[in-house]
């Protein structure tokens, strides 16, 4: 099938603080942004990969790109909402796409286990989801008071969401609301379901100050048991 891949990397990383934008800071030896790309074009070599960028951050991310070796993409204009960043993600891929992935740029370290995963459920019900069981206690806040929620009916969403290409592009044809939180949200405005499949708590989106330190141990950890595969292969 022919697959596109549109990683969104608009944010400008308020609550990381600093003046440089997370995706574009080093994790490892590489930006952010580059760990993300090059999980997909191992995963999905031959996939038409997209990255969506603010117009203001396009001439520095080029410029990074020159100096370092960053697997192939294309590089367009987000816009004004992460709705409208998408949409224009979509709009630059080839007509006949066959399945369409979005990803969170600053999601680095999706494996391509999860991503083949993810695909797979997509070609068979037509949109896919990775999620993970919430493990801690959550509560309801209802004016002064708080009640316990049942854990057991919360699924965590993440990234990459999987389409088939003519039911995202017929989806995003409507109107942006606020009530569109990810592009599974939109999907499901259009009537199609949604299927969940397993994700992975190793796929974490760089927010805080602390998730880098937790992404560059789990790096390591997986440069590590790589190395190890390869000397005793």
């Amino acid at each position: 099938m022919k697959t596109g891949v549109v990683i969104v990397a608009g944010g400008k990383g308020l609550r990381m603080g600093g003046a440089i934008p997370k995706q574009f800071r080093f994790l490892g030896e590489k930006p952010v942004l580059a760990h993300t790309i090059e999980a997909f074009r191992k995963a999905l070599p031959e996939a038409q990969i997209i990255v969506v960028l603010p117009e203001d951050h396009i001439p520095f991310w080029k410029d990074m790109c020159a100096r370092l070796n960053i697997a192939r993409h294309r590089v367009v204009m987000g816009g004004s909402e992460r709705f409208n960043s998408v949409k224009n993600g979509i709009d630059s891929l080839e007509w006949d796409t066959d399945l369409i992935a979005v990803h969170d740029g600053v999601r680095p370290l999706a494996s391509a286990e999860m991503i083949h995963r993810v695909a797979d459920a997509a070609i068979l019900h037509g949109a896919a989801i990775p999620v993970v069981a919430a493990v801690d206690s959550y509560r309801t806040v209802e004016g002064n008071t708080s009640h316990i929620t049942d854990r057991s009916a919360l699924r965590i969403v993440q990234t990459p969401q999987i389409f088939r290409g003519d039911i995202l592009r017929a989806a995003y044809k409507a109107e942006f609301t606020p009530t569109f939180t990810d592009d599974a949200s939109v999907i499901e405005q259009a009537g199609y379901p949604i299927y969940l499949a397993e994700g992975e708590r190793s796929n974490i989106k760089l927010t805080t100050p602390d998730d880098f330190v937790i992404a560059q141990a789990l790096l390591e950890a997986r440069d590590t048991a790589s190395d190890e595969e390869e000397e005793n292969f």
